[in-house]
């Protein structure tokens, strides 16, 4: 069965290099022949059609094309050829002296994802000006890469190449993403310093890193201090009063918005819409969700979807969520199945969490736990195992939870039951001793989350070392009495840790922050 699927796969492969060289000898524009045809070898990764269409290029003098060359670097780096890849861009860095060319294809290759190229290619690019540091540090931004952006920012610093707004405001957007107050004050001081002014995307991505960077105060300090203008500030200013969980302030903002005549946008109702999601306001959400099509006639996307089915999920009406699953317009991505599925762990709905797995493309090892955290909650162990051996089966690991704290501009990495740091045995005597208080003070550990039918004291002791309450115990063990704490998650907080940061926080009389993959939780 194996080798039929074989020689159909190289008959398929065949037939598209047939149907190239069709192409190739009938359409006009030879151009847009050697873009579909490395459009369809990255498909199919199809390495002998990306090799005749890079001959085709060099025969047809598309050697200075970028994005002709963007697309043939992408194609051999689908094909598992980067070697080629990186040969190419060699190639075009050695023969190529126009500084304008080597910026458009830098920018090209960004925009394809490809970034490790891309890097290759600024490296030996003869010169660079602001649009080339630009466009490496708000291309690695875009993709996700803001440690690598921060660090080429760096860079850029240290170069004779001044940065300007543009810079900053991708600047500003990797240091939101990382999360670290340490990173966004010296990011706005340095602005402040280089005398960079203002403009409304800069505004924008400044309120939104504040926010991001746990200090909301800050943000609306500054959003009250600058032009609001154009919509994107106000946007930035709503959203991040939603993941703060400040839904009433977000709506009072919106008010002033219409006040001062700026049109809202789809972006504008996504975080409405969030922030009554995060605080349970289900009228608020309905009344929001109408009026975007009625009164602004905004057509719902996706996002606002996405957001209704978690702000009916959230408070409990698990069929009418999935209700309006089934009748949106388009189809649901997996982002809105894995809402509805969070939702069943929380409110035990098994049967309808198998419905919302099994309408995810690709499910992830977080999918699986969330069933699985629904079968144990239930004590239905075997279900549970059949999980755990299907994830096996697919060879599917469970995410790594890990946990930051900055303390002395110093980060601290835990991960779940992290021995490794270099005060481990100080830190485990903290966290001892606040679990003492805790249950003193009536905590009781939430063991139906533990994924094993094992005894009690064995799961209370799984549940005690996750890495944010690692994290917040060094916070407490390093950090003076009363002084806040503010810890990073790269996963959603479990509901145990949640119970029991909020109760640290009271025995403390000390303010605790997390933020997780999705919002802030404040625990004062």
């Amino acid at each position: 069965m194996s080798s039929l699927s074989s020689i159909r796969g190289g008959d398929a492969r065949r037939s598209i290099a047939w149907q190239l060289q069709l192409h190739f000898s009938k359409l006009q524009d030879p151009e847009l022949l050697i873009r579909h045809a490395l459009e369809s070898s990255k498909r199919a990764g199809d390495f002998k059609t990306a090799t005749k269409a890079h001959a085709r290029i060099v025969t047809s003098g598309y050697w200075a094309n970028p994005p002709v060359l963007a697309s043939l670097v992408s194609a051999y780096v689908r094909c598992h050829q980067l070697d080629l890849a990186e040969r190419v861009v060699h190639q075009v860095a050695s023969r190529c002296r126009d500084l304008l060319t080597l910026n458009i294809f830098l920018r090209d290759l960004l925009g394809a994802g490809q970034c490790g190229v891309a890097r290759k290619l600024f490296d030996k690019m003869p010169e660079r000006d602001a649009v080339t540091w630009n466009s490496m540090i708000g291309g690695l931004t875009r993709n996700g890469r803001f440690h690598d952006a921060l660090a080429s920012f760096r860079d850029m610093l240290g170069s004779d190449v001044k940065p300007d707004g543009f810079t900053f405001s991708s600047v500003f957007t990797s240091c939101a993403r990382v999360g670290f107050l340490s990173h966004a004050s010296w990011a706005h001081g340095l602005m402040i310093e280089k005398k960079i002014e203002g403009h409304y995307i800069l505004n924008a991505a400044l309120i939104d890193m504040y926010a991001r960077c746990g200090k909301i105060q800050t943000a609306r300090e500054i959003f009250d201090s600058v032009p609001r203008d154009d919509v994107s500030v106000w946007n930035s200013m709503i959203n991040g009063l939603a993941i703060h969980g400040h839904a009433h302030d977000a709506i009072t903002v919106f008010s002033e918005m219409e006040q001062e005549n700026v049109t809202p946008d789809s972006i504008t109702f996504v975080g409405l819409l969030t922030a009554c999601s995060r605080c349970g306001l289900v009228e608020e959400g309905r009344k929001y969700f109408d009026s975007m099509r009625r009164r602004y006639s905004i057509q719902p996307e996706i996002q606002h979807y996405g957001a209704m089915v978690d702000l009916l999920a959230r408070a409990g009406s698990v069929d009418e969520a999935y209700a309006m699953i089934k009748e949106m317009p388009m189809k649901p991505d997996a982002a809105i199945w894995r809402t509805l599925l969070s939702s069943c762990k929380v409110f035990k709905r098994s049967r309808l969490g198998e419905v919302a797995i099994a309408n995810i493309p690709r499910p992830e090892s977080g999918d699986y736990v969330l069933l699985s955290n629904t079968y144990c909650s239930l004590t239905r162990w075997d279900s549970a195992a059949k999980m755990r051996n299907l994830m096996k089966k697919k060879r599917v690991g469970k995410n790594c939870g890990k946990s930051w704290i900055e303390f002395a501009g110093e980060i601290h990495q835990f991960r779940s039951g992290d021995r490794s740091h270099r005060e481990t045995e100080a830190l485990y005597e903290v966290l001892d001793e606040l679990i003492k208080r805790t249950k003193m003070a009536g905590f009781v550990p939430s063991m139906e989350l533990v994924l094993m039918d094992v005894a009690d004291e064995e799961k209370e002791e799984n549940l005690n070392f996750h890495s944010e309450k690692l994290a917040v115990a060094y916070g407490v063990l390093k950090s003076s009495p009363g002084s806040e704490i503010v810890v990073l998650k790269n996963l959603r907080i479990c509901y145990d840790c949640h119970c029991w940061i909020k109760l640290l926080s009271r025995i403390l009389s000390r303010m605790i922050v997390v933020r997780d993959r999705l919002r802030f939780h404040r625990f004062e």
